[in-house]
């Protein structure tokens, strides 16, 4: 089954170190992008989670955002990272050294820097793997979701194909009677011009001029290319690129046909073929 790759998923935890929260939302894109963020408390989990992406998804672009919100009546004790804070004193000494002039930073600005102070009331190891957990289930709704548009993609898509085959049909069924009407009308200009041509070399350039006109190999290849999008529609693989190929070839034959029209409905057929090959296509844009 096919997947959109529009989608959003959102779920909540909570815990004794408060409430945890992760949405996802992704949109089409040619590969697969990821944009993560993260609180401090659990910037540790970057790779982690973006291999879990990875695992899940295969195309779009995704925005992965996780949220910690701590419990509103839990009292919490601040602790300093002092291995951090004295490196950091250590660098500022390097600074001042080499510009003297440099002002002096405030212990406000020290406490400011990302990991000098943290909130020692959460033990990291429940809360991370929660946070890695909720997202796995996050991925799993959000799967679900682009499964449910890539099953409305999958039968509109259906449909179109089903039209274009008719069109086939309807047009492969005319061939003889615009072969026929061809001959005619080139035999009665002929004879309008009061001239006997030869009936061989006649027969001859009529069926050079109808081979130029045939479009039985451009009725042939329609319909093997709506078989292939039908069988890709059905695969477990993931099938946009494939997909989008296969209207490229479409809408070539369909191109083809058009021009090589010698009939007013065959010329129609061709134009509702690229209105709907171009439907297609835009739907296409957004499975994965």
């Amino acid at each position: 089954m096919i997947r959109s790759m529009t989608g959003f998923a959102r779920r909540e935890r909570q815990g004794p170190w408060g409430t945890l929260v992760c949405e996802l939302r992704t949109v089409n894109h040619r590969y697969l992008e990821i944009s993560l963020r993260l609180p401090d408390d659990l910037k540790s989990l970057d790779n982690d989670l973006r291999q879990a992406i990875t695992g899940a998804l295969r195309r779009g672009k995704v925005d992965a955002n996780l949220y910690l919100k701590s419990s509103g009546g839990s009292q919490q004790s601040l602790e300093i990272d002092t291995a951090l804070l004295d490196e950091l004193a250590a660098r500022i000494n390097e600074v001042r050294q080499r510009v003297p002039d440099t002002a002096q930073p405030s212990p406000l600005d020290l406490l400011r820097w990302p990991g000098v102070i943290r909130d020692a009331s959460i033990d990291s190891t429940p809360v991370l793997a929660a946070a890695l957990e909720l997202l796995k289930e996050s991925l799993t709704e959000l799967n679900d979701t682009r499964l449910r548009e890539g099953q409305r993609i999958r039968e509109l898509l259906l449909s179109r194909c089903i039209a274009m085959r008719t069109q086939v049909q309807q047009v492969r069924a005319r061939l003889p009677e615009v072969s026929l009407r061809l001959r005619t009308r080139i035999s009665e200009k002929i004879s309008q011009l009061g001239v006997t041509p030869d009936p061989e070399r006649l027969e001859q350039e009529l069926v050079l001029y109808a081979h130029k006109m045939d479009v039985d190999e451009e009725m042939d290849r329609l319909a093997g290319h709506l078989e292939e999008v039908t069988g890709v529609l059905d695969s477990a693989e993931p099938a946009g690129r494939r997909l989008d190929f296969l209207m490229q070839e479409l809408n070539r034959e369909a191109n083809t046909l058009s021009s090589k029209s010698q009939d007013s409905e065959t010329t129609r057929a061709a134009v509702d073929m690229k209105v709907m090959i171009e439907q297609m296509r835009e739907q296409i844009q957004n499975v994965e």
